[in-house]
């Protein structure tokens, strides 16, 4: 009995583990580089990871992309999974690798066990030296990859040793047309591959695409992956916001924000940018499109992020605190203003590593010496309003109502939408 029972434990581990692992099998996912700017770019709706180049070695020196931390706390805040990777040019010797990755590690925004991938595809390449890297990020509570084509990977190093060990995230195109999903005719067969880069014109103008072969993006992103003791990087509670993504199956109740890549609603109008990353209850649903409270129209529901499935609606702000989502071009300084408080304040109360970094669609705690009743003012727009005529009836212009709303054409508004002045 007594070994029937460790039999059986041994397989409900595995098939517990196959489960969690299998999770993310064939989500598409973009990885990004300075070129896709500060808060990244995805592709599709569908899209559920991205992996950002945090800098690395060229073989000249080491070097930092400025865009880093902003694309990772763009893309958790778009309830995706985000991920790191360092670009390894000509690193041959195990005390040169130990001081790139002690550099890189020590500023990696992505919660512990995430992706942390070697970007091996230039310059001189040895096996030993990347055998040690691979396993100094494991030892460091990252998931480790290897990322290449198999061509230059199999021509400069021993990949079998590599791939005994490690997993690989290879690349293989078959031309340059947008290609949306993978054509495994040009597969890089090989052991091992864990993730694949199918093309480099995931989207027309170039976006890389990928897709997760064995669940490896889920890694950091699965209860419990970020609770692990001395593990402090920033992006650790937003990550555990993202483990409550559920994919598409959205339900009346549910509360959701509008995703940053979605453009139109299903009448074609644009969707302006104050819309997105506010939490919003769906109050209707039919086939795969939602009707969202408070903005009252139709999306796809690949246009909309899950937040929670409680039917409560979004949470409502201890008294004296109000949340403020952050509009395009605002500064924590102008935030703070706007509170009667100081960016000081606000940087403690949000717990902001980095001031200076705040991103659109971020939801910011704000507390003041001004009673909410003062502090913010509200209108919803009906039929006929102009942004003239509001302003006349509110006694205020309409320089304030763009720049307070974040609006990029003062000539659409659109009736049921919520303005502050």
């Amino acid at each position: 009995m007594k070994k029937i029972a460790v039999i059986l434990g041994v397989i409900l581990i595995f098939l517990t583990d196959t489960t969690i692992a299998m999770a993310a099998v064939e989500d598409r996912g973009v990885d990004w580089s300075v070129y896709q700017g500060d808060q990244g770019k995805f592709g599709y709706g569908h899209d559920k990871f991205s992996i950002s180049q945090i800098g690395g070695y060229n073989g000249y020196g080491i070097y930092w992309q400025s865009t880093y931390a902003s694309q990772v706390q763009s893309s958790i805040a778009q309830g995706k999974r985000a991920h790191t990777y360092i670009w390894y040019q000509s690193v041959t010797n195990t005390a040169l690798a130990k001081n790139i990755l002690d550099t890189m590690l020590a500023q990696v925004q992505t919660p512990k066990r995430s992706i942390v991938a070697l970007d091996v595809e230039d310059g001189i390449a040895n096996t030993d030296v990347i055998l040690w890297s691979l396993q100094y990020i494991k030892d460091r509570g990252y998931t480790p990859l290897l990322y290449g084509y198999k061509h230059f990977l199999t021509n400069n190093l021993d990949l079998k040793r590599i791939s005994d060990k490690f997993g690989l995230w290879l690349g293989e195109y078959p031309d340059y047309n947008v290609t949306p999903v993978p054509n495994y005719n040009f597969f890089p067969s090989w052991d091992n591959i864990q993730v694949f880069q199918f093309t480099s014109t995931y989207v027309a103008g170039g976006l890389d695409g990928n897709i997760d072969l064995s669940g490896v993006t889920d890694n950091g992103y699965r209860h419990g992956d970020a609770e692990k003791p001395n593990n402090d990087t920033p992006a650790i509670d937003a990550g555990k916001e993202a483990d409550k993504v559920i994919g598409n199956a959205k339900e009346v109740g549910m509360t959701v924000k509008v995703n940053f890549s979605a453009n139109n609603y299903a009448t074609g109008e644009a969707i302006p940018q104050w819309v997105k990353g506010t939490a919003y209850p769906i109050i209707e649903k039919s086939g795969d499109k939602v009707l969202l409270d408070g903005i009252m129209s139709w999306l796809s529901v690949y246009d909309v992020e899950t937040l929670d499935a409680s039917t409560s609606g979004p949470s409502v702000p201890e008294t004296g605190t109000q949340s403020h989502v952050v509009q395009y071009g605002e500064n924590l300084s102008g935030i703070a203003a706007k509170y009667g408080t100081t960016w000081q304040e606000l940087a403690r109360i949000n717990a902001l590593s980095n001031p200076n970094l705040i991103y659109q669609g971020q939801t910011l705690s704000a507390s003041g010496g001004q009673s909410v009743a003062t502090q913010a003012r509200q209108c919803v727009v009906e039929s006929g309003d102009t942004l003239s005529t509001i302003a006349a009836q509110f006694d205020t212009t309409v320089e304030c109502l763009v720049s307070d709303n974040g609006i990029s054409n003062p000539n659409f508004i659109q009736v049921g939408q919520v303005l502050n002045f």
